[in-house]
């Protein structure tokens, strides 16, 4: 009967042991899960007769390759239009799109450091001149998640590198080009990451 009853303790004790073990290193990130992240951003401004109203939908999802590195795409869509009395002053629409790469050097930790690479396209339309505008930047960038559970983490990210393109409506216009480098702390980068 005392082997029995050992027997039991030890099975129960391994198993506890084991579900601790999974239990723990689900919080983080490892080959084949899924986050979702991104913004959504409704405003509505008045003053006196003068109205400004915005809108903006930018979803994200990224794809663990490897325990290491998540691809991912984003898309957007946005709009900016305001308004004096019954006159439409301006009328801006917009898409973006843009995919990213990520290294994790710590993945499985309630830390997980990682640097991002992306590359991102967004065209602007003015509906009341028709003019349009394509922008495109390279980035590159460095970031932490803190997981708070297994499937929710908060997530900070500042640019490091980036080089920029605009064609300022095109149609012969001189572009301009940017480049920046070095951290921009004024300008840091807060979310929450949903997890598969």
């Amino acid at each position: 009967m005392k082997k029995i009853i050992l027997t039991v303790a030890a099975v129960f004790a391994f198993g506890f042991a084991n579900a601790q073990d999974k239990k723990e290193s689900s919080e983080g990130f490892s080959k084949g899960d899924v986050f979702v992240t991104g913004a959504f951003t409704v405003s509505s401004a008045k003053t006196g007769d003068a109205k400004d109203n915005t809108f903006e939908f930018e979803p994200r999802v990224a794809f663990f390759v490897t325990e290491n590195i998540a691809l991912g795409a984003k898309v957007g869509f946005g709009s900016d239009k305001e308004s004096t009395g019954s006159v439409t002053t301006k009328d801006m629409s917009s898409f973006k799109g843009g995919v990213f790469g990520r290294y994790y050097f710590t993945p499985a930790s309630k830390f997980s450091l990682f640097a991002n690479l992306g590359l991102d396209f967004s065209n602007m339309k003015n509906k009341l001149s028709s003019g349009k505008n394509n922008e495109m930047t390279f980035g590159l960038g460095a970031g932490m998640n803190y997981h708070l559970s297994n499937h929710f983490s908060l997530e900070t990210m500042v640019g490091v590198l980036s080089f920029n393109s605009n064609d300022n409506g095109g149609n012969g216009a001189t572009k301009t080009n940017t480049f920046n480098f070095g951290g921009d702390w004024r300008a840091v980068s807060f979310g929450v990451n949903y997890k598969f």
